[in-house]
């Protein structure tokens, strides 16, 4: 399998690494990366997503495992910063439940980590074969690129990636995204993990983002008022300045909800 990834800013600086959610890729970053010039960006495509090419299922514990290894391959004693969004985010919290010691602070948001039922899962196949097609369909995916908040500039590479994705790969995506628990491991990880979900977002996300904070005792857990599941995309100049901000000496925006 092949991991494609992008490195963007200061060579010099800490390495932060970003991580996408399912159905985009690495260009969901686009607003983050000119305002963190002054650290070593890294943007990677997820496998079998984007740019990353392979033919094996995705699976969120082998794509960990391999961002991992790039990281400790291009780190050289640097200070790891690990940004992850939705899927992005759930491969981050298995990154830290595999190798405590390697990042030195992570931001997960929107991180569902309550498994569906049996029943639900059972209809994921079923679903997306019929429904598969429409992606194909330019109003189908400016609507679903609203949700996600992705904008008109954005828009031609979504469909573009969207039209070229595989059903199987959609389903094997949904599949580990609506199977994936924090692991046991998890209260091991040493780094300060900031996890976020918006205030607009369904129940089962926040009492995700709860679910997260209870499992480590380094992490801060906030609510962001008057956002859905897209923050970074949704308000990126807010994203940004929380980020820089909590990186820097932990300072949480005005407003938010702290989970305790």
């Amino acid at each position: 399998m092949e991991l494609y990834y992008k490195e963007y800013g200061n060579k010099h600086g800490d390495l932060m690494v970003f991580l996408h959610g399912g159905g985009v890729s690495g260009w969901m970053w686009d607003q983050q990366i000119p305002y963190f010039t002054d650290y070593h960006c890294v943007v990677i495509d997820l496998p079998g997503q984007g740019k990353s090419l392979g033919t094996e299922p995705f699976s969120i514990r082998t794509s960990a495992a391999k961002i991992n290894e790039l990281i400790q391959s291009i780190a050289h004693e640097k200070e790891v910063i690990v940004i992850g969004f939705s899927l992005g985010a759930q491969v981050l919290i298995q990154m830290l439940s595999l190798e405590p010691n390697l990042i030195d602070a992570a931001i997960v948001n929107s991180a569902l980590v309550r498994p569906s039922g049996t029943f639900i899962k059972k209809m994921i196949r079923p679903s997306i074969k019929m429904t598969f097609p429409l992606v194909k369909i330019k109003s189908f995916s400016k609507i679903q690129a609203k949700t996600l908040y992705i904008d008109d500039a954005q828009f031609d590479t979504y469909f573009e990636e969207s039209s070229r994705m595989k059903p199987d790969t959609l389903i094997n995506i949904l599949e580990e995204n609506m199977s994936f628990e924090v692991p046991d491991s998890f209260q091991d990880a040493q780094g300060r993990i900031l996890v976020t979900a918006g205030g607009k977002e369904k129940s089962i996300m926040k009492k995700s983002a709860s679910d997260i904070v209870f499992r480590n005792i380094n992490c801060t857990g906030i609510i962001i008022p008057h956002v859905g599941h897209g923050i970074p995309m949704a308000d990126p100049t807010y994203f940004n300045q929380m980020v820089a901000n909590w990186v820097k000496d932990d300072t949480l925006p005005n407003g938010v909800e702290e989970l305790k």
